[in-house]
């Protein structure tokens, strides 16, 4: 077996490494043979794992057949990148080649006078799918939506429908039906594969298809349109105008891409990371960047750091009590974070409603009086342990009750007030809740030991 060809495991292990080598060596002939089998996904992955010199260097190698799925394909900052580096004809020409779905996902990116440039040379059906999907609101169903649907009427029989699909060479990708409409084109339901082939070919499709798959509204935001795939576990399914008009369709690649979007925002975004930065974006904008959360960070730390001050006699008197502080900010830290975690879960699945938020608060609450409880003595006694002092003991386990209660609180509370103000509870509520945990903990811990201590 050559290097060429390895197995898809193989290549998915070695491309990177090998391209980089290739690169080194100028051996330009043997990139672009291997530029010709590496699938666009898998392009797109090795560009933006490659520094901006090496990447230019490497696009100028893709051939005209790679460039437009895997335009497509990258981060928007990498795109631009290489649209950068592009003469306007080049990616004009790109665009041109892309699947229209692609094109409309991308176009505004695009300046002016290259979107203009596109417009001439497209042909009137895409123009018309691009004006289509361009009046909807950035992320509704109707700018996810594709145009790679099949419609049959209801009023022709399953045989006329079998003959209508052998005319097509392939069906689009996560074909498990059929979009069903009358005359007008209005949405009456979904015909499944598995019915055409199974039932009496005389009958017709209102008789067979399924009426009980509802629509997706073209203006549904795209977290409600995972919860509808995962809700019915969908394929695909139907997506209508505000007339109950088909328009298009939405399959189940589409909603898994937005759970994968919503899942880097909130890891990166914890951080005060962009999920669309570039791996090697210069210095000074990612700098840029976290310069913010930093600073955001700098301010609850040192509200922490005031609350400590406060107390600064009773710490110099007992030093004992600034070796366990620590304990009792991270035990709240992490109890918290388990009721904040388990809100935002619950928020984003739409499992949480004014019916039964105070249901699950109080239920939290009580798990923070029994843990906290459970802990205290534990605490207590290692911390008499350690010190041999009763008044120390019974302080932190007053305190760790305090905060383990007061963790559960604000891990309900946090995210139901940063939702209602229209913020992600997932970027910015850890943050919060850190903050919160500590100033109760250190409060209340060093606050007892003031009046009961000294």
């Amino acid at each position: 077996m050559t290097e060429l060809e390895s197995t898809p495991a193989e290549t998915a292990k070695i491309s990177l490494d090998q391209v980089f080598t290739l690169l080194e060596q100028q051996d330009s002939d043997q990139l672009r043979v291997l530029l010709e089998v590496i699938h666009p996904g898998q392009l797109a992955d090795i560009l933006e794992a490659m520094p901006p010199k090496k990447r230019v260097q490497l696009w100028m190698l893709v051939p005209e057949s790679q460039e437009a799925e895997t335009l497509s394909l990258l981060h928007d900052e990498v795109r631009n990148s290489l649209f950068n580096n592009m003469e306007p004809e080049e990616v004009v020409a790109a665009a041109e080649h892309m699947d229209a779905n692609d094109l409309a996902y991308i176009f505004e990116e695009f300046p002016e006078h290259i979107r203009q440039s596109i417009e001439e040379k497209l042909p009137d059906e895409i123009l018309e799918w691009l004006e289509t999907n361009l009046s909807f609101e950035e992320g509704t169903a109707g700018r996810l939506m594709s145009q790679d649907v099949i419609t049959v009427r209801n009023d022709v029989t399953l045989e006329v429908v079998l003959r209508y699909l052998q005319l097509h060479d392939e069906l689009p990708d996560y074909t498990d039906g059929l979009m069903v409409i009358d005359r007008a084109g209005f949405y009456q339901g979904k015909l499944l594969l598995n019915k055409v082939l199974t039932h009496d070919k005389e009958m017709l499709v209102k008789d067979v298809m399924d009426t009980q798959q509802q629509p997706i509204p073209a203006t549904d935001d795209e977290h409600a349109v995972t919860l509808f795939f995962e809700q019915f576990h969908l394929v695909s399914a139907a997506v209508v105008d505000e007339n109950n008009r088909l328009i298009g369709r939405i399959t189940m690649d589409d909603a898994m891409e937005i759970l994968r979007a919503e899942a880097d925002r909130t890891l990166l975004g914890r951080d005060g990371l962009d999920q669309e930065e570039d791996l090697f974006a210069p210095v000074i904008s990612s700098a840029k960047r976290r310069t913010v959360w930093l600073g955001i960070n700098l301010i609850t730390a040192f509200l922490a750091a005031w609350v400590i001050g406060l107390f600064t006699d009773t710490l110099d008197k007992i030093v004992a009590l600034a070796v366990l502080m620590p304990v009792v900010a991270s035990m709240g830290g992490i109890a918290g974070s388990q009721t904040l975690t388990l809100t935002i879960r619950g928020l984003a699945l739409d499992q949480i409603t004014s019916g039964n938020r105070f249901w699950l608060a109080r239920k939290e609450i009580f798990i923070g009086v029994l843990n906290g409880l459970l802990w205290a003595v534990v605490i207590a006694l290692l911390a008499w342990l350690w010190f041999q002092n009763t008044g120390i003991s019974l302080v932190i386990a007053a305190a760790i009750i305090i905060n383990l209660v007061a963790a559960a609180a604000s891990g309900i509370a946090i995210p139901l007030i940063l939702q209602r103000m229209n913020i992600d509870p997932a970027l910015s509520g850890a943050v919060i809740l850190t903050t919160v945990t500590d100033v109760v903990g250190f409060m209340s811990f060093l606050g007892l030991a003031t009046y009961f201590l000294l």
